[in-house]
């Protein structure tokens, strides 16, 4: 039987692109679908949890409701 899940489309610079693939390699539980070189789908439930292990290695999280754009931050 087919199990759907609800995803949301991040579409991202491959840098941030790369350090999302390196987060979900940990644990498999973020990326839904690899679809691009600039494009994901990822689990709407597990969302927030990726923008918490985003920010935790340097990257900010811009924006709200609309949408959010990920910028990577040298220390």
């Amino acid at each position: 039987m087919v199990k759907a899940v609800k995803g949301v489309l991040i579409e991202c610079d491959p840098s941030i692109k790369a350090i999302i693939l390196k987060i979900d390699s940990e644990s498999n539980e973020y990326i839904v679908e690899d679809l691009d070189d600039y494009a994901l789908v990822i689990k709407e439930s597990q969302l927030p949890r990726l923008k918490e292990k985003l920010e935790e290695v340097g990257v900010v999280i811009l924006g709200g409701e609309g949408g959010w754009k990920a910028d990577v931050v040298v220390v």
